[in-house]
């Protein structure tokens, strides 16, 4: 049958069958979800490009397990693995399953400024971060999820539709109201 984005198979408003009056057209055509997986660091990527309308190429991701997240009132962004997806206001079956989405929460590992775990020993530092003493006061919340290393972050790409997993650290209320819904 095939996996269609029209609409000509729904009831009208008031409930009746709408006659079948053309076949189905090329740019009705649906593909089957990519249902992107976080694999371990260890296995490798997978990403399939798909020719589209216009000649345009998407990028399907299928496994990933890094990104590009960025701390924004810190104005940074790094490289970070992806370590568990944590919480999905969609679907349990989402988070069990360990897929990657837009707006999923995911645990991902720490951006190599020496916050919580000896900030004395830091050699060489880039001119581009504020370190210590130039940094305003950060929230206990960020504080104490560097001295685990690990930071929630909350991903604004589609993996699905462009293969990369893109997004943000979460701070302040954003970062409140995820922990309360994870316990």
């Amino acid at each position: 049958m095939g996996i269609s984005r029209d609409s000509r198979h729904k009831r009208r408003a008031t409930g009746g069958k709408r006659a079948g009056w053309r076949k189905k057209r090329k740019y009705e055509m649906g593909r089957q979800a990519a249902n992107t997986k976080l694999v371990s660091s260890g296995a490798e990527k997978r990403i399939h490009p798909y020719r589209v309308r216009g000649g345009n190429y998407k990028f399907r991701a299928l496994r990933l397990d890094c990104g590009n997240f960025s701390w924004p009132s810190e104005a940074v962004t790094r490289k970070c693995r992806i370590i568990d997806v944590v919480y999905n206001a969609t679907s349990n079956e989402l988070l069990r399953t360990k897929t990657l989405v837009k707006s999923a929460i995911y645990y991902k590992s720490y951006y190599g400024i020496a916050l919580g775990k000896n900030p004395e020993a830091v050699k060489r530092q880039s001119k581009h971060v504020k370190r210590a003493a130039d940094l305003e006061p950060l929230e206990e919340a960020i504080k104490r999820q560097f001295n685990t290393g690990r930071l929630y972050a909350k991903l604004t790409s589609r993996p699905g539709q462009c293969g990369r997993a893109d997004g943000y650290v979460l701070e302040g209320e954003e970062l409140d109201f995820y922990v309360r819904k994870m316990k």
